[in-house]
């Protein structure tokens, strides 16, 4: 038999790490995190500790901090061009930043926290969702408010343009996706029921996924659902599990999601039916794909990471490090590195 001595020692075997790079300039829980589109090493942070930061993959000495926020940077993202970067902050502030670092400019306006933002796909226009029921859009380059689009009843928790920038997609805590004219800032069509939203990439197609778990793929020219479905497991209170994360696939007819039911779904577009049904130990918080690869990433509240190839639906890598739930995924452009943020502050 083992004595108290060996116990203690098998208690205090921690999980192993299997990251190549801890970045540890936070003090407090992550929220977002976005990889350069044209530099594979480039990162960017922010979190619960009102700071957000560059910094660059197996450069331990480089970091730049983005200086100036008030409250929590809740969510970031560089211009496809990559020239520029844009941190949104739960005071209503968009601050944007060239990849050094270097103050540029404070777009202001909502009257409630910022909940996401998005670039144009050919522009430097910025689309951000607020905690006031609002959306706004701006000319980066002059500070200019272009559009605010009103008319969702609570928070709008997701958003983006089409790929092909001619209409936005918005989506909110009043359970409705609303489809706008980025020129007029009118509702086109209103579907109702959602937690998050993916537009694919001929900007014909949105999903949605929503807190009673289920999952609608909606025509962005008609505002019909096209197709539905639902998480495959009750919680054990009878309420449905939420939907956490959809997203589609770049290179194929699947979209994906996952969410508290624990599991990943690999939708089939083609047949309306799931492909596979990849079940996790913990809920399913966040998703990237590497590309326009079969592989997805998926993060999870234990803090795991597990990396999946959706033609077969194995899962052939789990990375464990996090020492709680995974907040965002980001993948580098040369597709080399996954970076991932916690609530852990790393």
């Amino acid at each position: 038999l083992p004595d108290a001595d060996d116990e203690d020692d098998i208690e205090n075997i921690e999980d192993p790490d299997d990251s190549i790079h801890i970045f540890t300039g936070h003090t407090g829980e992550l929220y977002a995190v976005a990889c350069s589109p044209t530099d594979p090493v480039l990162v960017a942070t922010g979190g619960g500790d009102d700071k957000g930061f560059l910094w660059k993959i197996g450069h331990a000495d480089w970091a730049s901090e983005l200086q100036g926020h008030t409250d929590s940077v809740s969510t970031l993202a560089f211009s496809s061009d990559g020239q520029l970067l844009a941190s949104g902050c739960f005071d209503g502030l968009v601050k944007v930043w060239d990849t050094f670092g270097n103050f540029k400019r404070t777009l202001e306006g909502p009257g409630g926290g910022i909940e996401w933002i998005r670039w144009h796909p050919k522009g430097h226009l910025i689309l951000a969702g607020s905690g006031d029921c609002t959306a706004w859009m701006w000319n980066v380059d002059n500070g200019n408010c272009l559009n605010v689009f009103s008319g969702h009843d609570a928070i709008v928790t997701c958003g983006d343009f089409t790929p092909d920038g001619k209409t936005i997609c918005t989506g909110s805590e009043d359970a409705t996706l609303r489809i706008w004219n980025p020129r007029s800032g009118e509702s086109i069509h209103v579907v109702r029921g959602l937690t998050c939203l993916s537009i694919s990439s001929d900007s014909t197609l949105a999903i949605t996924g929503s807190k009673d778990g289920s999952v609608h793929i909606v025509n962005i020219t008609t505002g019909k659902v096209v197709s539905s479905c639902s998480s495959q497991t009750g919680s054990t209170d009878g309420n449905p599990e939420s939907i956490e994360c959809v997203l589609f696939a770049p290179n194929f007819p699947w979209a994906v999601f996952g969410g508290m039911d624990q599991n990943l779904t690999i939708w089939d577009l083609q047949n309306s039916s799931p492909r596979f049904i990849c079940n996790h130990e913990e809920g399913v918080t966040c998703l990237a794909w590497f590309g326009a690869s079969k592989f997805l990433a998926t993060g999870c509240c234990d803090g795991r990471i597990c990396i999946w190839n959706c033609l077969s639906g194995e899962c052939i890598e789990t990375f464990k490090g996090h020492e709680h739930a995974i907040q965002s995924l980001a993948v580098s452009s040369n597709l080399e590195f996954l970076v991932s943020v916690s609530m852990d502050s790393t």
